[in-house]
């Protein structure tokens, strides 16, 4: 049996009349059709059988599109909200989930309130603490019986400042953790701040059910290598004495794609940018795996037979567009051994 999962960060799936954080952005009639057309278009194209989404403004609007071509489950755990000053203008953001199987539970993701302390957030902050989005936790009963933990999130923006780094494969978790100290040290970086915070929680939550076959699908709003990624997977983030494995793979690195007449010089096939920002490409989307689908776990259920990043519109237009997308959308192959 093969299941197909993939990522949809919708881009302002806002349905007239309404508008999104200012008054005057919003889709005329004609707009919103092309947007949805081109959406459907891009659903059928990644042929997945649970997709998670992010920024959902118009959930009813996104529960219907998505019935049509075949979901016959979809869920929310939160509710965009509009301004108190306007009832036709949204102020916030929500995810949501779309399955071709039963969905037998769904929960928010709580807080992790040992993580706030850690990330030294002041008094007044912890009592407002919470979730930029709140993630799902959604329980799919797949045709073969087995029960799929399957997480959608949506973390706090990247500000771009000089406390949001960029690392790569060489650098160690040690020395990102160092330089990132700084900024969590002071008010250098909420937004830093707040993602590592939420990707905390998501990781001792998803630590509770280790023992259950998990995925998580997700805009991270941070690149390849980052420590939020570490916080998100790693037992090691928080005790470097730790020999326990991953919480999470990131499912890309499970999956080699087959290369056609190569060019006697070509190198390593190079990962697809989901997002570009000043026209340089990054690595925001992402589809993670729980170690029972891990390449190297001689006692896995499932193994990635496909990864796939679906770039075209971006190629077009590297910054995306409001009747498309800024975000190209990743899909993810498991078979059933």
């Amino acid at each position: 049996m093969k299941i197909r999962l993939g990522t949809f960060n919708l881009f302002q799936f806002v349905e007239p009349p309404y508008s999104w954080y200012t008054k005057k952005d919003k889709f005329n009639e004609r707009q919103w059709l092309e947007k949805t057309t081109w959406i459907k278009h891009q659903i059928l194209k990644m042929d997945c059988d649970i997709i998670g989404f992010q920024e959902v403004f118009s959930r009813k609007a996104l529960r219907h599109l998505v019935k049509d071509l075949g979901f016959k489950y979809f869920k929310i755990v939160d509710v965009a909200k509009l301004s108190t000053n306007n009832r036709y203008k949204y102020v916030t953001t929500t995810v949501a989930i779309a399955s071709k199987y039963p969905i037998s539970n769904i929960q928010a993701v709580e807080v992790h309130q040992p993580s706030i302390d850690k990330y030294n957030f002041g008094k007044d902050d912890k009592d407002l603490f919470k979730f930029s989005r709140v993630p799902i936790k959604a329980t799919i009963t797949l045709p073969n019986k087995k029960e799929l933990l399957v997480y959608v999130c949506h973390l706090k923006s990247n500000r771009l400042n000089e406390f949001e780094y960029v690392f790569n494969e060489s650098h160690t978790l040690e020395h990102k953790k160092e330089l990132v100290s700084k900024a969590l040290e002071g008010k250098y970086s909420k937004s830093l701040k707040q993602r590592l915070c939420e990707a905390s929680s998501l990781f001792f939550d998803i630590q509770k059910y280790k023992n259950q076959p998990t995925v998580l699908m997700c805009d991270l709003n941070d690149k390849e290598f980052s420590l939020t990624i570490d916080a998100l997977s790693n037992h090691k983030y928080y005790d470097d004495k730790s020999k326990e494995n991953l919480v999470l793979h990131d499912a890309s690195y499970e999956y080699t794609p087959e290369v056609y007449n190569p060019h006697p010089e070509a190198k390593e096939v190079k990962r697809k940018a989901t997002s570009y920002f000043l026209g340089k490409g990054n690595v925001l989307d992402y589809i993670f795996i729980s170690n029972d689908f891990h390449k190297k776990n001689e006692n896995r259920i499932a193994e990635v037979t496909d990864y796939n990043v679906l770039d075209e519109h971006l190629q077009e237009n590297k910054d995306g567009s409001l009747l498309k997308s800024d975000h190209a959308q990743v899909v993810c192959e498991l078979t059933f051994l």
